[in-house]
């Protein structure tokens, strides 16, 4: 059931909120109007869609659903299951603080585990290539003998070196430790990619994102185009990677678009003319032979004249 909810006035100088596009901003005021009496509401951009956007057939679910996108990648919700029921749910991370309940109903939807729990979301920077590295407790190094010493010096059974966890990076083979006696005691690490290591390792494919296509058409324009084109060129061509088609075939149906200066909402049919290019016909059309009088007029018309 919506609720009536507050907006601040600090909410249209906000940095967050701005950093998001014109429609995630309206799905975020609204989907404080139906979230529960916690900031809590079912993750699933169709049923979200239906209750925002319904007088805008246009912003459907797929729009809906990069609209989540972008407020969940500037932390404004969190994106969670359900650890019970496995169901998807989202939760409104200001809430508490911007939304004053004055008697808040029983909890309808389950904790965040992230906000409620204490776990880091997967949205966080934390989460994204700037997890912090647990703490390692290193044992001291296993006394060994020295090179004039007649009789090792007894080590305790299970004290080894380091106990650092063993991870191995994408791209790196660890070899295995030669021998204790030798000169080198550690593991040593040969890089695919040097001559040591042979072949070097396949290229990972690269997947394009709806974002990227549209930073590509922007930066291929003479001048930055309107907000309102950019979003629309974004929404269709987020429909075009969600039907899987190649997105060298997207880039080819945009460029059409941009050279001819063409609405985005033909983007679809430049992209399948890109994709099925129209085929020489089977005959060439004879080209149109100049009338001539005949030479004898007699045989030609047969007497009609």
């Amino acid at each position: 059931m919506a609720r009536i909810r507050t907006i601040k006035p600090e909410a249209f100088s906000s940095e967050s909120l701005a950093a998001v596009s014109i429609t995630a901003e309206r799905t975020f005021f609204g989907l404080l109007t139906q979230a529960d009496d916690h900031g809590r509401f079912r993750d699933q951009s169709a049923v979200i869609a239906g209750l925002l956007w319904s007088l805008r057939p246009e912003h459907g679910p797929i729009e809906v659903e990069d609209d989540l996108t972008q407020l969940a990648g500037n932390e404004l919700i969190c994106r969670y299951e359900g650890e019970e029921d496995g169901k998807r749910y989202l939760h409104i991370v200001t809430f508490s603080k911007h939304q004053k309940v004055n008697r808040p109903s029983g909890v309808r939807h389950p904790n965040c585990p992230y906000h409620d729990g204490g776990r880091v979301p997967l949205t966080s920077p934390l989460a994204q290539g700037g997890l912090r590295e647990p703490s390692v407790h290193h044992q001291a190094p296993a006394l060994e003998p020295a090179p004039h010493a007649t009789s090792p010096i007894p080590v305790s059974a299970g004290q080894g070196g380091f106990s650092e966890p063993s991870v191995q990076h994408q791209g790196e083979v660890r070899e295995s430790a030669p021998s204790p006696h030798g000169p080198d005691l550690g593991p040593r690490i040969m890089d695919l990619g040097s001559p040591l290591g042979g072949a070097s390792a396949p290229a990972t494919p690269q997947t394009a994102t709806a974002q990227q296509l549209v930073a590509e058409y922007a930066a291929a324009c003479g001048k930055r185009p309107p907000g309102k084109v950019l979003g629309h060129v974004g929404r269709e061509i987020s429909k075009l990677l969600h039907e899987g088609i190649d997105p060298d075939h997207i880039r080819a149906g945009v460029d059409r678009m941009r050279l001819k200066s063409l609405y985005p909402s033909l983007l679809p049919s430049l992209v399948n003319e890109a994709m099925n290019p129209p085929q020489a016909t089977a005959g060439a059309r004879r080209a149109p032979q100049p009338y001539t009088n005949p030479v004898d007029a007699e045989a030609a018309y047969g007497g009609q004249l």
